[in-house]
C-alpha cells in the first residue's frame, strides 16, 4: 500500500502561516520556514502587548488627572488621598474621562474634595 502524505492538510497548515505573515518584508512573507518563526515571535509579542497596553493606559489616565488637578491647585497624590478619605470610589479611567470631556463636573468634584 502506498504511503499517504495528506498533502491537503500540510498545504493548509503552511498556507495558514503564510497568510498570517502577510505584509512582512522580504522572505518573511513567502518562505515557510522563515515565516513560521517570525509569526510565532509576533504572536508572543501580541500577548505581551496586551499586558503592556494596560500599563500604558493607566499611566495616561494618571497624567491626565494630574494635569487637571494641578490647574485646581492640588497634586495627584493629594487628590487621590482625599477622594479615598471622602469615600468617593471612582476609578482613574472615569476620572480621566471627566477631566478631559467634562471639565465643569470635574471642577465640582475637586471642590467637593478640597
Amino acid at each position: 500500500m502506498p504511503r499517504s502524505k495528506n498533502a491537503v492538510a500540510s498545504r493548509a497548515r503552511r498556507k495558514k502561516v503564510l497568510d498570517q505573515a502577510k505584509g512582512f518584508y522580504g522572505k518573511r512573507k513567502n518562505v515557510y520556514t522563515v515565516a513560521k518563526n517570525v509569526v510565532e515571535k509576533g504572536l508572543t509579542y501580541s500577548y505581551v502587548g496586551r499586558k503592556l497596553k494596560k500599563r500604558d493606559y493607566r499611566s495616561l489616565w494618571i497624567a491626565r488627572i494630574n494635569a487637571a488637578v494641578r490647574a485646581e491647585g492640588l497634586t495627584y497624590s493629594v487628590f487621590i488621598n482625599k477622594l479615598s478619605q471622602k469615600g468617593i470610589e471612582l476609578d482613574r479611567k472615569v476620572l480621566a474621562d471627566l477631566a478631559m470631556n467634562e471639565p465643569e463636573s470635574f471642577k465640582k468634584l475637586v471642590d467637593s474634595v478640597k
